[in-house]
């Protein structure tokens, strides 16, 4: 990684816990706990509220202290999904910088507008895996629930697609990452195919980039780095976990844990 990237990836993490963001998310049931300890545990303070009637008030709230709005539409029903579209529309109307995750796009038309109707409130930064990035571009590729059946690579053009039609940035997690605003694109490397095994750790990575881009002022490379810190905590976590368990155990302890000089040398970020 160039000294440049590196450097910034330092002062993100550090940002952060000087700073404490408040992120408020829209996180599935299956991500809230995970979610929530990760952002804690890297320095952020999170807020798991879901009320539709809380939404003008949080999204005050994040306008007054630089906090951002994550919203997660993996267990949506017909009331979140009201809630959700009630809080993007707060946000996008008072400046307040999210990130939309949309889970399981493409497996179904309940999934697919949802993903229709928060995208009109253009997300500041759209983070998926292949296939569901590929369904949101309406880009035949198929998908099994969440699970993504459509490598990085393969999504790559259409996460330009949708960057540069939306004005937006767009993540693609997978072997490799990568984030582009249609124009620029930064590839990442790093984590470990054991993080795979542990639900909802793509849903706590949402939840950290919206720490990041609360922070950061430079969106793009704010949500790279990121997923370089984030994928750097998983790989450290690897090397001494037994499985799947006690991974996630080190993955939240890495994410309180990690230095400057770690990020630094092991971060894995290229302009492509």
């Amino acid at each position: 990684m160039t000294n440049d990237l590196a450097s910034n990836a330092c002062d993100l993490l550090n940002n952060i816990r000087s700073k404490g963001p408040l992120v408020w998310n829209f996180s599935n049931f299956v991500s809230m706990d995970i979610a929530a300890n990760a952002l804690l545990a890297i320095g952020a303070s999170p807020a798991m509220a879901h009320a539709k009637e809380e939404a003008n008030d949080f999204s005050q709230i994040c306008k007054a202290i630089n906090g951002a709005l994550t919203i997660n539409i993996g267990t949506f029903d017909p009331y979140w999904q009201e809630c959700a579209k009630e809080a993007a529309k707060q946000a996008s109307q008072n400046e307040v910088p999210w990130v939309l995750d949309p889970v399981g796009a493409g497996a179904s038309k309940f999934r697919n507008q949802n993903v229709e109707e928060l995208m009109k409130f253009k997300p500041t930064i759209l983070r998926g895996n292949g296939s569901e990035i590929m369904a949101v571009a309406g880009i035949a590729g198929g998908g099994k629930g969440v699970d993504s059946t459509s490598s990085s690579n393969e999504a790559l053009d259409a996460a330009k697609s949708i960057a540069t039609m939306n004005n937006i940035i767009v993540a693609v997690t997978g072997e490799t990452d990568y984030v582009t605003d249609g124009k620029k694109t930064y590839s990442i490397s790093g984590g470990h195919e054991m993080m795979t095994k542990v639900t909802a750790t793509g849903c706590a990575l949402t939840c950290l980039i919206g720490a990041a881009i609360a922070v950061g002022e430079d969106k793009l490379l704010s949500t790279a780095s990121m997923i370089g810190i984030y994928g750097l905590a998983g790989e450290m976590a690897s090397k001494v976990a037994k499985g799947p368990g006690s991974l996630r155990m080190h993955l939240i302890d890495n994410l309180s844990n990690l230095n400057s000089k770690q990020v630094m040398e092991n971060v894995n970020i290229k302009d492509v």
